[in-house]
């Protein structure tokens, strides 16, 4: 079992920039592709970003690419999404998942199927 505890959301202006962060439960933090997926009022959930155990090999939405930046502390069981140059649209409840993979290399899945864990989010608002 896994516990994923996101925080670092608020609200901000467009072009500002915010740092979210997932803290997991237990020792196995590595053995876990790890992403974040955003869900705005009304609409699905969505893929942003995610990482592969190792921390080598990580994946974008093409609307967060050049923006955003995925990155994890494997010692500290942490994962961090950080976002730069918000825009009105990146309004969301963001959250982390874990996905246990079968290697530490394998990339970190798009699919919201391929996830085993989730937090219970943390909420991101940009003012225009």
């Amino acid at each position: 079992q896994v516990q994923l505890v996101e925080s670092g959301g608020g609200l901000v202006q467009a072009g500002s920039s915010l740092r979210l962060s997932c803290v997991a439960s237990g020792r196995t933090f590595s053995r876990y592709a790890m992403g974040w997926f955003r869900q705005a009022p009304g609409k699905e959930r969505e893929f942003v970003a995610s990482i592969s155990g190792s921390g080598t090999s990580t994946t974008y939405a093409d609307s967060v690419k050049g923006r955003f930046t995925i990155s994890r502390d494997n010692p500290k069981n942490t994962v961090y999404l950080q976002m730069n140059s918000l825009k009105p649209e990146d309004t969301a409840v963001y959250y982390c998942a874990a996905g246990l993979r079968s290697t530490w290399f394998a990339p970190g899945p798009t699919s919201r199927d391929s996830y085993d864990y989730w937090g219970q989010g943390t909420q991101v608002t940009v003012s225009s």
